[in-house]
């Protein structure tokens, strides 16, 4: 019999990545690919065994955004297993997000704990042999990567006896995968942004209708305040959807206290959003439920106090060296993130490094001249040595399959084409000969090469590195730092 072992499906799994030159053909005028792409994922629902039904038996919490959805989702999950622990309602919660730092299994959650690595392959194979005996009757395409996910998550789910799942949105909304559940208990938007303009528009209305997809009609949605343009859509289809109710959350007074981490406005408005959402969803599993308007059950205080959300404004202390982690794609998440770096670093004297890297997105030059312009900005830190790298691995140390990436080119990458052109462009931002800028082959090289430098200096001397970026680059530092296999 063939291995059947979960490098065995994530090898499989890999081979459903959609290669960027595809991706551009579907987004030319005309393709209907995203348009249908549910439908066809509906029928693949069908073809292992689950109906709309079986999805209602998760009561699920559905959460979209541009900032801050996978943040808030993490909030709502640790407030339901602070509540569960003291009333044993929900039994199991589970938790799909995006994407993973080390290993895929990290995006299929239950009870706080990624799938085991047994578990992800059974789960693997079994939708992979449904899908494979369907074809006999049925034409269709096997899902691609994130799609398979979606699909393998509720089976996963169900199977596991998960009471209540919460899922993260992949990207945008009308269209994505965990938009196939018709009924959801409740529906949440964060910070709305620009992001992934070639699929979702360029536009903040345009991408507030993507987003605002996943309301449902006879179902409360909640949203964080967002620019008028935004809201404006966000209400008008709130209204054709019919929604239950769509409530605007401001941040909770009920918050004053409590210790949020990073203790900053965006965050406190992600609990907030989470709040709200936890909320909602007590009310429909817990009969002995009853919120307060006065002040924050203990369940609710220590959820929000305890959330972990690896990779988000994340710090590890390595002797002398504070490495700072926060995955940001987007104009307003850099932001936000050099806003917290610069906010954090700026209370001790050290020698600062950066660490980025954003691969093949069209805008990342912009993200790199937002970086530099918020650092400038605030006026607080300088970096003394900028680095560049891919999120690639050693070649002696092979790439974990889980970190395998089939959509871009992996010559271009290899040629440092675009840390090239990054490091151009911030010299041409910061011309000081002082700064020393770097362009390395892998996050290993980085890592090494802040050690040595660091190794190089007065001992009691700190430096302070901020890693920023491609959400893959900071789950190959994590990786680096922990040297564990699962986050």
């Amino acid at each position: 019999m063939k291995s059947r072992t979960y490098d065995d499906a994530v090898e499989l799994l890999n081979t459903l990545q959609t290669p960027i030159e595809l991706v551009k053909e579907r987004l030319k005028p005309g393709s209907t690919y995203y348009e249908t792409a549910n439908q066809e994922l509906r029928r693949c629902l069908d073809h292992i065994g689950y109906s709309q039904r079986d999805l209602e038996k998760l009561n699920i919490i559905h959460v979209a955004g541009t900032k801050g959805k996978g943040t808030t989702c993490a909030y709502v999950g640790s407030i339901l297993s602070h509540y569960s622990k003291s009333h044993g309602i929900p039994k199991n919660i589970g938790l799909f997000t995006s994407p993973h730092l080390i290993a895929v299994r990290e995006r299929i959650r239950i009870n706080s704990s990624p799938i085991s690595a047994a578990s992800f392959a059974k789960y693997f194979f079994e939708v992979w042999d449904a899908l494979d005996a369907a074809k006999a009757t049925d034409s269709f395409e096997t899902p691609v990567y994130f799609r398979y996910l979606t699909l393998m998550s509720y089976h996963v789910f169900l199977s596991e006896g998960v009471d209540t799942a919460i899922y993260e949105v992949g990207l945008g909304g009308e269209y994505d995968s965990t938009n196939i559940v018709d009924r959801p208990v409740v529906t949440g938007i964060s910070r709305l942004g620009i992001d992934h303009v070639s699929i979702l528009g360029s536009t903040i209305d345009k991408i507030a209708w993507n987003k605002a997809g996943i309301l449902k009609a006879g179902v409360s949605a909640f949203t964080v305040d967002q620019v008028p343009e935004a809201m404006e859509v966000i209400e008008q289809r709130a209204k054709e959807r019919n929604v239950a109710s769509l409530s605007v959350v401001g941040v909770d007074s009920r918050l004053n206290g409590v210790k949020i981490r990073p203790d900053a406005e965006f965050q406190k408005s992600n609990a907030s959003l989470a709040i709200a959402l936890a909320d909602t969803a007590l009310k429909r599993l817990d009969p002995k439920y009853v919120s307060s308007t006065d002040s924050l059950p203990k369940e609710f205080v220590d959820g929000l106090e305890q959330a972990v959300w690896r990779g988000r404004c994340e710090t590890k202390m390595e002797g002398n060296i504070t490495w700072y982690l926060d995955g940001a794609h987007t104009m307003d998440s850099i932001k936000v993130a050099a806003q917290w770096f610069s906010n954090e670093s700026s209370q001790r004297s050290a020698k600062r490094v950066l660490i980025f890297n954003q691969q093949g997105q069209r805008e990342a030059m912009e993200l790199v001249e937002q970086l530099f312009n918020t650092i400038s900005g605030e006026g607080l830190v300088h970096f003394d040595q900028v680095i560049f790298c891919t999120n690639a691995a050693r070649e002696e140390k092979g790439t974990k399959k889980d970190l395998v990436n089939n959509v871009y080119d992996s010559a271009m990458i290899a040629s440092l084409a675009q840390q090239k052109s990054f490091a151009e462009r911030w010299r041409s931002l910061d011309p000081s000969p002082s700064t020393q800028i770097h362009v390395l082959n892998t996050i290993e090289d980085a890592f090494d090469h802040v050690r040595s430098s660091n190794h190089a200096t007065d001992e009691t001397e700190k430096t302070e590195v901020f890693v920023t970026g491609s959400i893959h680059l900071i789950g190959r530092a994590l990786g680096i730092l922990e040297g564990v296999d699962a986050l």
